[in-house]
């Protein structure tokens, strides 16, 4: 059982679990609650995560990080172009128009499209979520921002279904403000007690903490170039290391009114030093901070509430520590900005929270979440234009699917009249807000063949799922067919409505919100839906028919019949290149498996050279000759020298080969050692059941008077085999000096005490004979039931010794508690 959710960030990730006793934010390899997010190629291998950041300022140029602000955009996108500037990798624009990001991986140029490099992101936070829960994860949520395609608002659901004071009737609204490492969101939400209601939303997609940390940056730069004549933009590592040192003076300046800035050896061997003033980092970042107040503005514009109907104002992200934001949000909102959640992993527990809520293993309290989607989608197609024969010419029609802030799911359903294999396009009603290409998708609807007319009616369904992607889910062909029924003798029905498909909304008992629109209703808009080649479809009205009950009343049924439907979604990867780019990590997780388990022989071989040169000399001193201790130091410095010249990179077969030749000459030391330890406790181990079992063969118990003398005899014979065996090898054993391999092993002294147990244990536990029963009487003929009464008591003494007889024999059983037991303490376990 899994459930986990994953905060994607730009600059580094959270995840979190549910469990049956809560949320919890689960700790990486490092013991940290964030985990960068950040993939560095090496030349044997990839560093991800903790592992990536470690490795960014040695390898700057192979360390691709901020992998969100890539997604999904095209190369010329404005927005991107300005991020490409403070990118240390090279990133270039591939064949489809979207970027490329250029590393070297394995000794050679190598290309990743974002999307790759986000995948072996979310394949490390996936490992790190399935050490914790020593399981795979089978259900995950993933935060992703309000301007992506998908609307997860998990801060607000956190906050919502844990906050227990909710009005009954009056609605609370909050405002939540997220400002994060890159952007800046602002969702407004109404509760009630149990539900939640997004009222609305709004963002800024390039304001976050990493624009203070650039104008620290760019502050910073400038002066480091007049004082000390170096120019960091020269150097990609040295702009890496002062980028580092901005971030940590912002948060410095978050908690105190001046900070320094300190640089060790920054470039051309040149020590920097800094200093700024809170007021001074204030004055060089109001070209950010007047930026605020416009998604602040319209979130509460597209919500219709007043600053007074706001009843509390919610900061979350990293980005909104800095003093100067919670400054204006007072001043704007008109009341204190509260942190109810913190700030950093409120979203990953929010995600956590709903897996929980979707997932059929989890029982959370009852809470309504009423999504919305925050743009408005169309379907576009092409028609033929009124007055036209054959499809002269074509009028592109659209009509607006799913308009700005409808619910989430949802489902419509529009009916189209085709003669053949058409297509639908889906689309951004206003791309240019969404500064992205207005189309989503185009889907191919057929091929398909009427066999009533020229002109099928199909169904088409398209849906808005949970996670607000629009989709044509289903295209179905509706024909009618005539049957023959026999004649009936009751009077007919005048009106039959031959489209039998059209049913009621069905939203409830599919679970969302699915809305019938038949396209051929459209008016005004050259009934294109509804009209192929100029001519109008009739076949929608009701049949009138006579009520004549000699006649045979012809009666129809609707067919229906699935049609293929084919995506394309624009900037999306075809099936066949996901299967290649999943074959492509397969390998390079292989890559990196091998590669960590060369290290962990490399690292045992290292291991094995420095304790064996320190027990040489300590506790194995003893257990090897001068000449074989110097032979063996020797070795031991060949290899310690190999490790760290020509050893350094080997393959993982050498250093298991390198291992096993040390321990040729370094076990038998080390078994001398552990003989001469063990030695003591095994033989004490024979001594005692050598006794125990001579006590037992001479004793007068009464338990052992059954058992025959000759087979005690045998017992005491094995016993004195064995005293002597044993007394003989450790007569030769204690004249051998330590360095010299053992003649009486640990082994041997096992296998004797063994022996002999095997040996004596039957004879000595072997049972007493069961009594011989008493010779029963004849039995007298049947008396009457006085009788009976009367030899009742007899009946009962007779009763009484045979269970006395069987307790004694019982008692007399060597088998429950014989002294031999107790030896049995002595076998080796």
């Amino acid at each position: 059982m899994s459930v986990v959710g994953f905060d994607l960030g730009n600059e580094s990730c959270i995840v979190a679990v549910a469990r049956q006793r809560g949320i919890d934010v689960v700790l990486n390899d490092e013991s940290k609650r964030e985990t960068p997010a950040i993939v560095c190629f090496g030349e044997k291998q990839r560093f991800i995560g903790t592992a990536g950041a470690a490795s960014t300022m040695m390898n700057p140029k192979n360390s691709i990080s901020q992998i969100k602000r890539l997604i999904g955009r095209k190369y010329n996108d404005p927005e991107l172009q300005r991020d490409l500037q403070s990118l240390p990798y090279a990133v270039t624009e591939g064949p489809d128009g979207y970027p490329l990001i250029h590393a070297r991986y394995l000794g050679e140029a190598r290309t990743f499209t974002p999307t790759q490099v986000l995948g072996m992101v979310l394949s490390n936070l996936k490992g790190i979520a399935e050490k914790n829960l020593n399981a795979a994860v089978v259900d995950c949520c993933i935060g992703i921002p309000v301007y992506f395609n998908e609307l997860q608002r998990r801060a607000a659901l956190a906050y919502g279904i844990y906050k227990t004071d909710l009005p009954e009737t009056d609605q609370l609204n909050v405002a939540f403000v997220d400002i994060g490492h890159a952007s800046m969101q602002v969702c407004i939400a109404g509760f009630k007690k149990g539900q939640l209601k997004i009222l609305a939303h709004s963002y800024d997609r390039s304001l976050g903490g990493r624009d203070f940390d650039e104008a620290l940056f760019q502050h910073f730069a400038a002066k480091f170039k007049e004082q000390y004549k170096i120019d960091v933009f020269q150097n990609a590592r040295a702009c890496l290391r002062l980028r580092a040192a901005c971030e940590k003076l912002k948060k410095m300046l978050s908690a105190n009114p001046e900070a320094p800035l300190n640089i060790e050896c920054l470039m051309d061997e040149k020590d920097v030093r800094g200093f700024i003033k809170r007021d001074e980092f204030e004055q060089i970042s109001i070209p950010i901070l007047e930026r605020v107040k416009q998604p602040l503005e319209k979130a509460l514009a597209d919500a219709g509430l007043t600053i007074e109907n706001v009843h509390m104002v919610e900061v979350v992200g990293s980005g909104s520590r800095v003093p100067a934001i919670i400054k204006i949000l007072t001043e704007f909102f008109k009341k204190d900005p509260r942190r109810t959640m913190n700030a950093s992993e409120c979203v990953a527990r929010g995600c956590a929270l709903q897996c929980a809520i979707l997932s059929p293993t989890f029982k959370v309290r009852d809470f309504q979440v009423n999504e919305s989607f925050p743009f408005s989608v169309a379907l576009s197609w092409k028609g033929a234009a009124p007055g036209t024969q054959n499809g002269a010419a074509e009028n592109p029609q659209s009509t607006v699917v799913f308009p700005r802030a409808n619910p989430i799911p949802s489902v419509k359903a529009l009916t189209f009249y085709r003669s053949g294999t058409f297509s639908v396009d889906v689309q951004y009603v206003d791309g240019a807000e969404l500064q992205q290409p207005a189309k989503i998708s185009t889907y191919t609807i057929g091929p398909f063949q009427s066999t009533t007319s020229e002109r099928a009616k199909l169904k088409v369904k398209v849906r808005l799922n949970l996670h607000g992607i629009v989709s044509v889910e289903s295209a179905t062909l509706l024909e009618e067919e005539e049957i023959e029924v026999p004649v009936s003798k009751e009077p007919a029905k005048e009106d039959v409505k031959m489209d039998t498909d059209e049913a009621p909304n069905n939203a409830a008992s599919q679970g969302s919100n699915e809305t019938d629109v038949n396209m051929q209703d459209a008016k005004g808009t050259a009934d294109a839906s509804g009209v192929e080649n100029g001519v109008p479809e009739s076949g929608d009205k009701p049949v009138q028919m006579e009520a004549d009950t000699k006649v045979e009343a012809p009666k129809k049924k609707v067919k229906k019949t699935n049609i293929p439907v084919a995506e394309l979604v624009y900037g999306g990867m075809v099936p066949t290149d996901v299967q290649k780019a999943v074959e492509k990590e397969f390998e390079m997780a292989l890559q990196d498996r091998v590669m960590e388990e060369t290290k962990d022989r490399k690292n045992a071989v290292e291991a094995y050279v420095y304790d064996m040169r320190n027990k040489l000399s300590d506790k194995y001193q003893e257990f090897v000759t001068d000449l074989e201790r110097e032979g063996f130091t020797t070795k031991l410095q060949e290899v310690e020298d190999w490790l760290y010249e020509d050893g350094e990179d080997e393959t993982k077969g050498v250093y298991i080969a390198k291992l096993e030749e040390l321990k040729k000459q370094g076990d038998p030391i080390e078994e001398r050692y552990k003989e001469s330890v063990n030695r003591g406790a095994v033989i004490d181990q024979l001594v005692r059941c050598v006794n125990s079992y001579r006590e037992a063969a001479v004793s007068n118990d009464p338990r052992f008077d059954h058992i025959d003398i000759s087979e005690k005899e045998k017992v005491l014979n094995e016993c004195v085999e064995a005293e002597a065996w044993l007394r003989e090898k450790k007569l030769q054993q204690d004249s051998l000096p330590k360095y010299v391999n053992p003649i009486l092993s640990s082994a041997d002294v096992l296998k004797k005490t063994e022996t002999l147990d095997r040996f004596c244990k039957p004879i000595m536990t072997k049972p007493r004979p069961a009594p011989a029963k008493p010779a029963t009487p004849e039995a007298p003929p049947t008396p009457p039931p006085q009788a009976s009464e009367q030899q009742q008591p007899e009946g009962g003494e007779a009763n009484a010794s045979t269970t006395e007889g069987a307790a004694d024999g019982s008692a007399e059983t060597p088998a429950s508690a014989e002294p031999m037991d107790t030896e049995t303490s002595t076998t080796p376990a």
